[in-house]
């Protein structure tokens, strides 16, 4: 799922790449993943783009009064065309579900939001004002604009385990599964551990090790094409989605802990005093 650090960069991208450019015609492949229908994607030709923006992992192109919005969540992503083909998309063929041209078709660039897999969650909006965008309108505070005293404030109180609570949209805005296990793993602290209950020491180290994984992130995928994002994401990781390869900082075995749809990867070593969490996979196959 593309996090703060990926949405950033496309943003960045579509800056570069999409303002001033007009909107010569959108189509739609998949119709479920429209979820506005007033004003008609239709008020967006001829216009220009003039901005683009991130709000937590919500990716956004300004065009005159409107805001063209999209969550890419777990299987999207946005890929970008220097001249993209004129013909009109299949409606539910392939992984296209959007396409954006800027300009004439068939003369110009513009890009296709994509989503593999057959868990279809992609969304766009069009919008005259971003907070119309439910998620966007119950988005916590963006996590890199806490300071120290405001990341103890957001987790006082918060009896959830501090890997669940750091990705909840509604807390910190921005950070998903993968950067939550980098930034947990800096910290040295345990994925389980209770969010309202850190010390004031555990609460500066997961203060720094959240800006400055962030930070990092940012700086490596700001500048990259839409293309070669995710590879950069994937080759900076030190324990999400390394299960069984050695920890980068102490060697010990990187392990996994899974649920349903998801899973995530921690140290333990590192991080939970040589603890093994408990792993609901692994507990059903020893009964």
């Amino acid at each position: 799922m593309p996090e703060l650090p990926e949405v950033e960069a496309l943003a960045e991208y579509l800056r570069g790449n999409a303002v001033g450019r007009p909107v010569g015609r959108i189509d739609v492949a998949a119709l479920s993943v429209l979820k506005t229908f007033d004003p008609p994607l239709t008020a967006l030709y001829g216009q220009a783009v003039t901005g683009a923006s991130r709000w937590g992992k919500y990716l956004g192109l300004q065009v005159g009064d409107l805001y063209l919005i999209t969550h890419l969540s777990r299987a999207g992503w946005l890929r970008w065309s220097d001249n993209l083909t004129a013909t009109p998309l299949k409606p539910g063929k392939g992984p296209i579900a959007l396409r954006v041209h800027l300009g004439t078709p068939g003369a110009a660039p513009g890009f296709d939001l994509t989503e593999a897999g057959t868990q279809k969650r992609l969304a766009v909006w069009l919008v005259d004002d971003p907070t119309k965008v439910p998620g966007i309108a119950n988005l916590g505070p963006d996590a890199l604009s806490l300071g120290p005293q405001d990341l103890a404030s957001v987790l006082k109180g918060n009896t959830g385990r501090l890997k669940t609570v750091i990705t909840d949209q509604k807390v910190i805005a921005g950070v998903g599964n993968a950067y939550s296990d980098e930034i947990l793993h800096v910290a040295k602290l345990s994925p389980f551990a209770t969010a309202g209950k850190l010390t004031e020491a555990q609460l500066g180290a997961l203060h720094d090790a959240l800006i400055s994984v962030l930070t990092d992130a940012v700086g490596r995928s700001v500048g990259q094409q839409a293309a070669t994002l995710k590879g950069e994401k994937r080759s900076g990781l030190r324990v999400h989605a390394r299960t069984g390869l050695p920890c980068p900082v102490c060697g010990d075995t990187v392990r996994e802990v899974s649920f349903a749809d998801k899973s995530f990867q921690y140290c333990a070593k590192c991080q939970t005093g040589g603890k093994v969490l408990a792993d609901r996979r692994m507990s059903k196959l020893l009964k």
